[in-house]
């Protein structure tokens, strides 16, 4: 059954259509807004939110009330001064909020490299734990970043280590008795010698979505691919997805919705030309640029038919 499942996966990705920003209008007073991570139900979303120049980077929540996105909020234990947190990722059954930070252990300021942390849900609003990081099995002196959970808790990461493939690989840690073990990084059939990261890992371990950026197909900057299984449980060669999706620009941070049946993604497309020519009055032209593809980091999504 999990075999048909990708097979109708892949099928629905060759004829999803061209991918469109999601909610421009409730993220075009931020500079950057990257990684979503939402709900089982679609009614909270998590992402991160970076100043024009990167300059500060923290998690945003809103929740959907009425079928409107409203309640636009930091997180309780983001937005500290010099703090970077980014990449959310909220676990399958909602219960834990995992994220990249630069935080240091005892709270007060940053450092160098990122590493990979948790928070605890409260209750079933948006109050939360404080941060705790995952321990030295996982976090290394390097970066650690861009986390994604199984149902069985297994958490696949990005990171640059001594046995990595490449510049960077994808990693993963089985959680056996309720620990990490040690991180292994994937097959070359998914890590090659260049960039791989930012790897969304499927609930059943089933698929798995990751950027790679220097390959021969790659269209630019940055282009996003897919794996499968086989029927042995073992990662198939990974193919890169259309061109619906993948553009001369970078595709990254990739998350799927099953609920809704939407593959969500950052893009730093522009269309901006398209507002230039022909001549438009100035307050007019403003405004149709903060709700375009503009070059900016913005989140982009596209139905799959078949998941």
């Amino acid at each position: 059954m999990k075999h048909l499942f990708c097979l109708l996966f892949m099928s629905s990705i060759l004829s999803a259509q061209k991918a469109k920003l999601f909610l421009p209008e409730l993220f075009r007073d931020f500079g950057h807004v990257r990684d979503l991570s939402m709900n089982k139900d679609g009614s909270e979303i998590y992402f991160t939110a970076q100043g024009y120049l990167k300059e500060y980077s923290y998690i945003v929540s809103a929740k959907k009330v009425n079928d409107q996105w409203k309640e636009l909020e930091i997180v309780s234990f983001s937005g500290q001064k010099g703090v970077r947190d980014l990449e959310p990722f909220l676990s399958p059954d909602g219960t834990r909020l995992f994220f990249a930070s630069n935080r240091k252990v005892d709270a007060r300021g940053s450092k160098k490299d990122m590493d990979i942390w948790y928070v605890e849900r409260k209750n079933n609003d948006r109050e939360w734990s404080v941060p705790i990081r995952l321990g030295e099995i996982i976090n290394t002196g390097k970066d650690e970043f861009y986390p994604s959970v199984s149902n069985n808790g297994n958490l696949y990461f990005t990171t640059e280590r001594e046995d990595s493939k490449g510049k960077e690989d994808i990693y993963m840690s089985e959680m056996i008795d309720g620990e990490y073990t040690k991180p292994k990084s994937l097959d070359a059939v998914i890590n090659s010698e260049k960039f791989e990261y930012n790897a969304f890992v499927s609930q059943d371990e089933d698929y798995i979505i990751f950027t790679s950026y220097g390959r021969k197909d790659d269209l630019g900057r940055g282009d996003m691919y897919m794996s499968k299984k086989d029927k042995l449980g073992k990662w198939m060669p990974a193919k890169r997805m259309g061109n619906h999706i993948n553009t001369k620009r970078e595709e990254y941070c990739p998350f799927v919705d099953y609920k809704n049946k939407m593959l969500y993604f950052t893009s730093v497309r522009t269309e901006t030309i398209n507002v230039l020519e022909p001549k438009k009055n100035l307050k007019g032209m403003l405004e149709k640029i903060e709700v375009l593809p503009n070059g900016l980091s913005r989140i982009y999504c596209t139905p799959l038919n078949k998941i």
